[in-house]
């Protein structure tokens, strides 16, 4: 008897833990919406979203921008990220042997747990002198002067590239020992060689996995704020649609939130509130996908 009431107990408080959660995501949509709406509903949602001017002190919001500023960046994050996460989910995987994966994986997952200042630190050191340099010296006769400064879309990426791989490296490499060993065993029995039974078989069995796990790390790159805001450049323009335009400098939704709200006024910060719903919805947008393609994936199985 007693033990079903410690059970019970237990049962009880976790659920309400769960609950904790749930509730604390519902507060924080809530509070979110109630703050930006006004200014959507004031202004027009299609001028917010479309406006391609940003001036709080004239009351003109439009944060196209920082839209596609937040997406180009994201892409070039993933463009990096993804082609080495799942090659080393790969190696860690099928190739390393056991001794010396215990050497790479403290490492892969120490990448997760540096904070973000001290990748934009690194970013602002090292490499946007790097790309400060090819700038000046190889390319300054094809690149704007305002283009030369090594802030731009590709020193964003390169570090949201590295702070995505953790989440990449991780979920890849699950995904693709969860393949049943029957798969590869019976591709090998059939001839084919090991790189053949990685690139044919066990690459589209862990697919959805794969998928979720750049889906995640694509989640992680448009949330991404402090790191961002030190190697971006923050200029609200919108980049040249050309293959110079990487060397633009860019504002992202998360970083026009951080870099402003310390001194907006009440409709300003309304703005900025507003800013936050649009991520919200994207990041919403990204965890169905996620769920959806992990739940595609357990019912192949």
């Amino acid at each position: 008897m007693a033990n079903k009431t410690k059970e019970k107990v237990i049962e009880k408080t976790l659920f309400c833990a769960a609950l904790a959660q749930v509730l604390v995501i519902i507060l924080i949509g809530f509070f979110v919406f109630k703050e930006g709406l006004p200014v959507m509903e004031k202004y027009g949602i299609f001028h917010f979203l479309s406006g391609e001017i940003w001036n709080p002190t004239k009351q003109i919001y439009g944060i196209y921008p920082m839209i596609i500023g937040t997406f180009v960046v994201t892409l070039g994050a993933l463009v990096l990220g993804v082609p080495l996460g799942v090659a080393t989910a790969i190696f860690l995987a099928e190739i390393v042997s056991e001794k010396t994966g215990r050497f790479f994986r403290p490492a892969i997952e120490l990448l997760a747990g540096i904070p973000s200042v001290v990748y934009g630190l690194f970013g602002m050191v090292l490499v946007k002198n790097v790309i400060l340099y090819i700038e000046r010296h190889f390319l300054s006769n094809f690149l704007p002067p305002e283009y030369q400064w090594g802030y731009s879309i590709l020193t964003a990426s390169i570090i949201l590239a590295v702070m995505i791989l953790p989440t990449i490296i991780n979920i890849s490499e699950d995904s693709i020992r969860s393949v049943p060993i029957e798969y590869r065993e019976g591709s090998l029995a059939l001839g084919a060689t090991h790189w053949q039974t990685i690139a044919k078989v066990l690459l589209p069995a862990a697919r959805s996995g794969i998928l979720a796990a750049i889906v995640l790390g694509m989640g992680r790159a448009l949330g991404e704020t402090m790191a961002v805001i030190m190697v971006a450049g923050n200029t609200v323009e919108v980049p040249a649609l050309s293959l110079w335009g990487i060397f633009a400098p860019v504002r992202t939704l998360t970083g026009n939130i951080a870099l402003e709200m310390g001194y907006a006024g009440p409709e300003h910060q309304q703005a900025l509130f507003a800013t936050g719903i649009v991520l919200f919805v994207f990041i919403m947008i990204l965890n169905l996908i996620a769920g959806r393609i992990a739940r595609k994936g357990v019912n192949e199985t």
